[in-house]
């Protein structure tokens, strides 16, 4: 082949590549616009029946970002998140629409909630039954979260062969320091407060007297409001023998659940959905399109897209503080100080609203990221504007260091708040790299050169550097919360130390104002900013997501970036990052939070199921850099 005809055949193969690739943007473009035009509501399609709630996910506060593929594709693992204020907007409306003849509840699928989420929800279906509505409520298996909200159905089943458990809150975590000494690991913690007990499973292979004591406190208010809820809800049903005494109750009944569950009145009938669905198809009418339903629904999507929210009378903005709190332009679902801090200066500039209220969902994360959004609403104070914090299942450290900014701070007694303090984490491997034989050596013109040094350990002055930044961020944190609440330091330091408390008891030592959910957080900051009753709405400050082709080195729906280094813990942190990158390259997705933190870690498994994750595994904190603020 001689040297042109070599070139004429490399063209063809590149512009064959061209094609190629023209063809697949093409085929991708038509995709996601087929699913997005198919996603959307069709909301001349509602008619008579039955508004049918089948939640297969969870209830979140504020959903997080939806991935790219997932538009166009049938992912079987995705778990779906319902924000919270469309739920109970839904059920506020099928109580006044006549073509809503009941709401049906398929909650077998129903991953959960915050249990002061699920009491929001459980009000919007009071007033369904106030209405004179039915409820209906079906589940092949129930358990806490999904029974709170079945407890409010006129009429409870389940399938013949499903079951019912309740577990109440609490239950064992990890401890690692036995594994860590074992691995010659060094976990260099620095800490303020005797509840400071996220750190504890890295320093004890057991939890302290004082964690027990905070832990026990806490799950006992929960567990008894979560009993007054059912039993408000549903008065017949007996729960605590059942709950207090399980297998007793399993094996005197021959396991069979159903017979505990109709015995106990903790549901009403047995049977399996498609009984169920010709049931309700009697009270509502029959469908005679197919549907997996065999009785007349009305879809929640195209039902949610019916009610809009309101936007008659003056504008009260909304800023949500959901999820963790980190620093640059992440979320939602997210909480990411330079994206809310954008929001909140917008509608300072424009001037659009009249009052502010900040809903905060968060157990809390940076504390430089925190107080960005402080500082924002600090500004927003100063030009005269309300502001009225609203806390939902937990607003702790961090959380409740942006809630110091508000005017009036409103909680639900269920909400989890407090853990003021913070401590930090870091680990070094000199242990571990000494048993192959690694050593450090080398010349340092200052206490400081070459540290962190993960191989040799943490000098001793490094170690002084980082509790004392830890001490000063704890004052930082008791001067402002101080401020806002009126009292001393002294004062709030005897309810901090890091220990986290329910919203009644936050209530009695001075750290929340008043109860209440959303709607009592817009009432009160009308008031305050001379608003007649109904002459306002919500108007939600949130950014309306951006676009990027993955292929093309996009993230879906918006941007990440690199947050900066905020302090002593961030500098520390980013030194050890580089240097494990040198020496490790699997080290670069290990290394995380870079920044000083004010993270409620054992929120986990309180709050949002979505948004408030549970404890890390070792090696993800242990790798994670973070300073924190945590309960107990």
């Amino acid at each position: 082949m001689t040297t042109m005809q070599f070139a004429r055949a490399a063209w063809k193969f590149l512009v064959a590549i061209k094609d190629a690739l023209v063809l697949i943007a093409m085929l991708l473009f038509f995709a996601v616009l087929y699913a997005a035009l198919s996603a959307r509501p069709n909301v001349a399609s509602i008619s008579e029946g039955a508004l049918l709630l089948d939640f297969n996910g969870v209830i979140v506060e504020q959903p997080a970002q939806q991935d790219f593929t997932a538009m166009f594709t049938n992912n079987e693992n995705t778990v779906r998140e319902y924000r919270l204020r469309d739920v109970v907007r839904a059920i506020d409306a099928a109580a006044e629409d006549d073509r809503v003849k009941a709401v049906v509840l398929d909650l077998s699928t129903f991953m959960g909630a915050g249990q002061t989420s699920l009491n929001a929800v459980g009000e919007a279906l009071a007033q369904v039954k106030q209405a004179e509505k039915p409820i209906y409520a079906y589940a092949n298996f129930y358990s806490d979260d999904s029974y709170q909200l079945a407890a409010h159905a006129d009429e409870i089943w389940m399938d013949s062969m499903g079951g019912i458990v309740f577990a109440g809150p609490g239950g064992n975590r990890l401890y690692y320091k036995n594994l860590i000494d074992q691995l010659g690991i060094t976990a260099n913690i620095y800490r303020v407060g005797t509840y400071k007990s996220a750190v504890e499973p890295y320093m004890r292979a057991d939890q302290s007297p004082e964690a027990k004591e905070a832990s026990a406190a806490l799950y006992s208010v929960l567990w008894d409001s979560w009993l007054a809820e059912i039993k408000k809800a549903r008065p017949q049903a007996v729960i605590e023998p059942y709950a207090k005494d399980p297998a007793t109750f399993i094996k005197t009944a021959g396991g069979d659940y159903t017979k505990i569950a109709t015995e106990q009145k903790l549901v009403d009938k047995i049977g399996d959905r498609v009984a169920f669905g010709r049931y309700v198809a009697t009270k509502v009418g029959e469908d005679t399109t197919p549907s997996p339903d065999t009785f007349k629904s009305i879809d929640y999507d195209n039902f949610v897209a019916a009610n809009p929210e309101g936007s008659s009378g003056s504008a009260i903005g909304v800023i949500t503080v959901a999820g963790e709190i980190v620093g640059g332009k992440a979320g939602p679902g997210i909480a990411a100080s330079e994206r809310i801090s954008e929001q909140i200066y917008k509608a300072l500039e424009e001037k659009q609203i009249k009052a502010l209220v900040v809903r905060v969902n968060s157990p809390g994360g940076s504390a430089f990221a925190s107080e960005e959004i402080r500082l924002a609403l600090a500004d927003i104070k100063k030009a005269e504007i309300p502001i009225v914090i609203s806390m939902g299942d937990v607003a702790a450290s961090g959380g409740y260091w942006i809630a110091a900014a508000g005017d009036h701070i409103m909680a639900e007694p269920d909400t989890i708040t407090g853990s003021i303090g913070v401590f930090a984490v870091l680990p070094s491997f000199e242990k571990a790299l000494g048993k192959w034989g690694v050593t450090a050596d080398g010349v340092q013109t200052t206490p400081l050169s070459g540290e962190p040094d993960f191989v040799g350990g943490f000098s001793e002055d490094l170690n002084t550097v980082l509790q004392s930044g830890v001490e000063h961020s704890y004052e930082d944190f008791l001067s402002l919360v101080g401020k806002a609440r009126g009292k001393t330091n002294a004062e709030i330091d005897t309810i901090g130390q890091g220990r986290v408390w329910d919203g009644g008891t936050a209530r009695q030592l001075g750290l929340v104002d008043s109860f209440g959910g959303m709607k009592e957080a817009l009432a009160e900051a009308a008031k305050r900013a001379g608003l007649e009753e109904g002459d306002y709405h919500a108007k939600y400050l949130e950014a309306t997501p951006t676009f990027k082709w993955l292929p093309l080195g996009g993230t879906p729906f918006g941007e990440t970036e690199q947050a900066p280094v905020t302090g002593m813990v961030g500098w520390v942190a980013r030194q050890q990052k580089a240097t494990f990158a040198e020496a490790l390259n699997t080290a670069r997705g290990l290394m995380a939070r870079e920044d000083v933190q004010a993270l409620c870690l054992e929120c986990g498994g309180l709050g949002s199921p979505a948004q408030i994750k549970a404890m890390p595994d070792l090696f993800d904190l242990l790798r994670s850099y973070s300073l924190s603020s945590a309960p107990r």
